[in-house]
């Protein structure tokens, strides 16, 4: 009696491999059947790796085979194993209520981005969106200093049965930020995923209510805590600061590659140049290019991204900062135009956004080398 595939399938049906569900035809774990007169070989693919799985479907299979006929067979059975990689769980979900959220960076430090981050909420305010600002720089946060509110605490609210945190609120602007929960006189030593769990309670624990803007202002470079938000997140867009020297663009160019990863892809939504020259009050006419010149508005030419504009380096940011004042507050002065003007452009960069592409995604970590997107 002749043997034919088909014949050796439909016994194979009746096989299910330890810990799966299905036969091995209906799991397509049977990849090969070759028949060379008396001889059988069957090659099939498991996903159990232990050596008693592999022994117990040979076993089965060689029984299953030589039962279809009386004629003895040569059965050779080459089990595999293919383990299906278990996708990491995403930590985190879109937060209802809040319908764009900027991630504004820097590759350096002392480039100015919590100023930049602060007086960009102040005017969109202005312009009449609800904003909030997570303060997620966790080692050094600033954001409850530049908005008066450092003796703040954070009050419990109840949310639909739930406790949750109620952001402080400084000239129409939510915050939230480590700093309300530390002692300004100690140093904030975490590792990484303890700075990670308090954000995602910052975020997901927080009443944040209705906002068309959540901006996150970030640490400076390219760390733990920027790889949890992307993770935790569905960031709309990003925003990089720089200064306009060599030194603050190479980091700023690593910050818009981190974002421009494959595996990350958050649109990176353009540059801002900060301390991007000095003009003396005496002197109203004149610029001083300290940093350099133009060299956030090359390196977004470099980069293809929108150069959003840049900001002067003048005195009353740092003492608007210093007293909880954004500068962006006071009426008809050039920083407040500067302001506006670099606003608008990240709004009009948004809206190109979300009209030629799809939501962004949250991150799902596979391996310790990469990422992929959900």
């Amino acid at each position: 009696m002749s043997i034919q595939k088909n014949d050796i399938k439909k016994a194979l049906e009746t096989i299910t491999a330890p810990g799966e569900g299905k036969s091995l035809i209906e799991s397509n774990a049977v990849k090969n059947i070759v028949i060379f007169d008396t001889e059988v070989v069957v090659d099939v693919t498991i996903s159990n790796p232990s050596l008693q799985a592999k022994k117990k479907v040979e076993a089965e299979i060689k029984k299953a085979v030589q039962q279809i006929t009386e004629t003895p067979l040569t059965i050779k059975v080459n089990v595999s194993v293919e383990v299906p990689q278990k996708e990491t769980e995403i930590k985190g979900k879109e937060i209802p209520g809040i319908k764009n959220i900027i991630a504004v960076a820097s590759g350096k430090g002392g480039v100015g981005k919590s100023t930049i981050t602060s007086n960009l909420a102040v005017t969109l305010s202005k312009m009449g969106f609800s904003v909030g600002i997570l303060d997620a720089d966790v080692y050094g946060p600033s954001t409850h200093i530049m908005f008066d509110v450092e003796r703040e605490k954070p009050i419990s609210v109840n949310v639909d049965g739930r406790s949750k945190m109620k952001p402080i609120e400084s000239y129409g602007i939510k915050i939230l930020s480590l700093g309300f929960f530390t002692n300004p006189d100690q140093a904030v030593i975490w590792r990484g995923p303890m700075a990670s769990k308090a954000l995602n309670q910052m975020i997901f624990d927080a009443a944040w209510g209705e906002l068309d803007f959540l901006l996150i202002d970030l640490p400076p470079g390219t760390g733990d805590v920027h790889l949890s938000i992307v993770q935790a997140l569905p960031i709309t867009g990003s925003v990089i600061v720089s200064t306009p020297q060599n030194i603050a663009l190479a980091d700023a160019k690593k910050g818009v590659a981190m974002f421009q990863q494959e595996s990350i892809n958050v649109p990176v939504l353009g540059i801002i140049e900060n301390m991007s020259y000095f003009t003396p009050a005496e002197l109203p006419d004149n610029k001083y290019y300290i940093f350099g010149q133009s060299g956030a508005k090359n390196l977004a030419e470099d980069l293809n991204t929108a150069f959003l504009g840049e900001v002067p380096l003048v005195q009353s940011i740092r003492e608007g900062g210093d007293v909880g004042h954004p500068v962006a507050l006071q009426e008809n002065t050039p920083l407040e135009k500067a302001f506006s003007e670099i606003t608008k452009n990240v709004v009009s960069e948004l809206l190109k956004r979300n009209k030629n592409l799809p939501p962004t995604e949250v991150v799902r970590i596979t391996t310790m080398s990469g990422c992929s997107t959900k």
